[in-house]
């Protein structure tokens, strides 16, 4: 199947109080397991790429290359969306020329006015290509590649202008981050939630910093309007045990277990399975 905007999916998942899972890859083995973990579950999903491991890849070129030829070399049927996380202004552009079916750019940290801007300048250029656009209010917490959030709450107002510039898809503050959560993490706050929910007037809402949020408030905001929810930590956590009890076990000491494709195996099969058990929190499976 080929690649295809995250509009009509996330609209979908809107309407029917699901998620579409978005998870970040950073190389060949991630983006198999992660496309591996949707097409058993059924799902529709969204592959990411930051700027960072993007350019750890070889440029988005080379990402763009990578997910088409996989899909058709894999064989996927499910919907995959190909979306820049957390882009400035000229990665947006370079990615929409490129071939990503989704953007986001994220001016959250610039002046509210220069971002409702620029969000309008991405709009204009990625709906003439047929790309969807998400943007942000209210930065997330935590550092995501030399951006830095405290984790504020967005402003409703704000995000109702930020919504009627037509992007597609909203990312709030609701009091989330990027990374691990502390143990003094006080929660998603639902209030400020229902109120963005209720005032962009059904826009899909996208939670970030997906990793370490307990089910049940992954479930309550979900039910509040949010629409897509980016992973990251998670997978690379669980691709970092496995790998670690691989060596550990000495397994790449016997035979040729040092080729990196044994040694990579663990991991890659540990970020498949993590993909598709949070498919299935998120209430996605089977819904391709």
């Amino acid at each position: 199947m080929a690649l295809v905007s995250a509009k009509e999916m996330l609209e979908q998942a809107r309407k029917g109080k699901y998620a579409v899972g978005a998870f970040n890859t950073n190389n060949l083995e991630w983006t198999k397991a992660i496309l591996k973990g949707a097409q058993e579950s059924n799902s529709p999903v969204m592959i990411q790429t930051s700027m960072g491991a993007a350019k750890y890849m070889g440029g988005y070129q080379v990402c763009y290359d990578l997910v088409k030829d996989l899909i058709d070399s894999m064989g996927i049927t499910v919907p995959v969306a190909l979306h820049l996380d957390h882009g400035e202004y000229e990665d947006a552009l370079e990615c929409i020329k490129v071939g990503y079916t989704s953007v986001m750019f994220d001016g959250s940290h610039l002046p509210f006015e220069e971002n409702l801007e620029k969000a309008k300048e991405v709009v204009s250029f990625a709906h003439a290509n047929g790309v969807s656009v998400e943007c942000e209010v209210g930065s997330i917490g935590g550092e995501e590649d030399g951006i830095i959030g405290a984790g504020e709450l967005a402003d409703p107002k704000e995000c109702k202008l930020m919504s009627d510039t037509g992007i597609d898809f909203l990312a709030a503050g609701i009091g989330n981050i990027h990374g691990s959560y502390p143990e003094n993490w006080t929660g998603l706050s639902f209030d400020t939630l229902k109120e963005i929910a209720d005032i962009t007037e059904g826009k899909p809402l996208v939670l970030h910093g997906g990793s370490g949020i307990p089910l049940d408030q992954v479930q309550k905001a979900i039910s509040l309007g949010v629409s897509k929810i980016n992973v990251n930590t998670e997978c690379q956590e669980v691709f970092a045990a496995a790998t670690r009890k691989y060596i550990e076990e000495g397994k790449d000491l016997e035979g040729k277990g040092f080729d990196p494709r044994k040694l990579l195996a663990p991991g890659t099969e540990a970020v498949t399975n993590l993909v598709k058990e949070r498919i299935e929190w998120f209430g996605s499976n089977g819904k391709a």
